[in-house]
């Protein structure tokens, strides 16, 4: 009996840890790049490792729909286009105020922001990219990645299964 007992505990372990790897791997094939593109046209691709190694906050916002409250996970936008090689701060003046960051969504769905908006030497509001939602990875409705701007008073700007971030200059 005692052996018997031995080899189902090895079995359930072997299949806990076998689930286990398996659940890892899916969440890494649900991870995916973000594109970003320069004001010069370049492309760099972000990876969900470089996005991770990023620092991250829990924002506590309010649905403006219905006031319910929403926790994300969520990477400062400044940060994001900084690692892609988009520059902000003192740079940001002349021509360059005519910058915008079209965002772009799976759906086709795309909206504007004016890159002055991400630079906290002009704004006191923030605007994030999250890639989780209560400390899980954004379902495949939501994600991966999401826009959120906890002082818009709608969510038209909050896009959702965000894929390319692209700097525009308006003519």
């Amino acid at each position: 009996m005692s052996g018997t007992m031995v080899f189902a505990s090895k079995t359930i372990a072997q299949t806990a840890k076998a689930v286990s790897i398996l659940v890892l791997l899916a969440g890494c094939a649900l991870a995916q790049d973000l594109e970003v593109q320069t004001e010069d046209g370049t492309t760099k691709t972000l990876s969900a490792a470089d996005l991770a190694a990023l620092p991250h906050r829990v924002l506590d916002v309010k649905d403006p729909h219905d006031g319910k409250p929403l926790k994300f996970d969520a990477i400062p936008l400044k940060a994001v286009l900084e690692k892609a090689g988009v520059q902000l701060g003192d740079s940001l003046r002349g021509k360059r105020m005519a910058l915008c960051l079209l965002v772009e969504a799976a759906d086709g769905y795309r909206t504007v922001i004016a890159l002055a908006e991400l630079d906290p030497a002009f704004t006191s509001g923030e605007v994030f990219l999250a890639d989780g939602r209560d400390h899980k990875p954004l379902d495949a409705k939501e994600g991966p990645f999401r826009i959120v701007i906890p002082g818009d008073k709608k969510m038209a700007r909050w896009v959702r299964q965000v894929t390319a971030l692209k700097i525009v200059a308006l003519q």
